[in-house]
C-alpha cells in the first residue's frame, strides 16, 4: 500500500465483505466477559479487564494510529469531564495492539495526560470474547478489532454500538455517545 487512506479503504473492504457488525456475541443486557486478560502498564503483566461499579465506557477501535481511530479517541479525550458529568466513572480505549504502541499513542494523543485508559488486547482476547473482531491480515496483519463502544454498568452491557464501515464515525464519535447519554 502506498497511502494510508489506501490502507484504511482496505481495511474498510475487508471488514465489510465479513460482515462487519453482524458477529457480535455481546448484546445490550448481556454480560462482559469476565477474567480475560489485557495488559495497560507493562507487557509482561497481563491483568484483568475488570468492570468497575458504576457506568462506563468501552471503545474497541481497529488500531492505534490509524486515520479514523487517531480522530475518534480525541473525543473522548477532550469530553472526558461531560462524560464524568453525565455518571461515567471510566472511559478506557482498546485494541488489538502491543502495550508499548498504546502508551506511545496515548502520549501522543495526551501529552499532558489523560484519565482515559488505553488497554493493550494484544491476543485479541477481550475483542473475541465480545465476538466484535475481524481478520485484518492483508492490511493490518491480522486480528482486529471492530469499531465499537460500550457503555455498561458494571458488567451488565446497557448500550452497543458498532460501525458498519470501520473508516467511518458515524454512531461511535464521542459527541453521538455523548449525547446518547442524556
Amino acid at each position: 500500500m502506498s497511502t494510508i487512506s489506501e490502507a484504511l479503504r482496505a481495511v474498510t473492504s475487508v471488514a465489510s465483505s465479513i460482515g462487519h457488525s453482524d458477529t457480535a456475541t455481546i448484546t445490550v443486557g448481556g454480560s462482559l466477559p469476565a477474567a480475560v486478560s489485557v495488559k495497560e502498564h507493562a507487557a509482561d503483566k497481563p491483568l484483568p479487564f475488570e468492570f468497575p461499579a458504576g457506568k462506563h465506557i468501552i471503545v474497541g477501535v481497529p488500531g492505534a494510529f490509524t486515520g479514523t481511530c487517531h480522530k475518534q479517541i480525541p473525543g473522548y479525550i477532550e469530553h472526558f469531564d461531560a462524560f464524568k458529568a453525565k455518571g461515567i466513572e471510566q472511559i478506557a480505549v482498546v485494541a488489538v495492539n502491543d502495550v508499548f504502541v498504546l502508551k506511545a499513542w496515548k502520549e501522543s494523543l495526551a501529552p499532558g495526560g489523560s484519565p482515559v485508559r488505553f488497554i493493550s488486547d494484544d491476543c485479541g482476547a477481550l475483542t473475541k470474547a465480545l465476538g466484535l473482531h475481524f481478520d485484518a491480515t492483508p492490511v493490518l496483519g491480522g486480528l482486529r478489532s471492530k469499531r465499537y463502544v460500550i457503555v455498561a454498568n458494571g458488567s451488565e452491557v446497557e448500550t452497543l454500538a458498532v460501525e458498519q464501515v470501520p473508516s467511518q464515525l458515524t454512531v461511535t464519535d464521542a459527541k453521538t455517545i455523548l449525547a446518547q447519554l442524556g
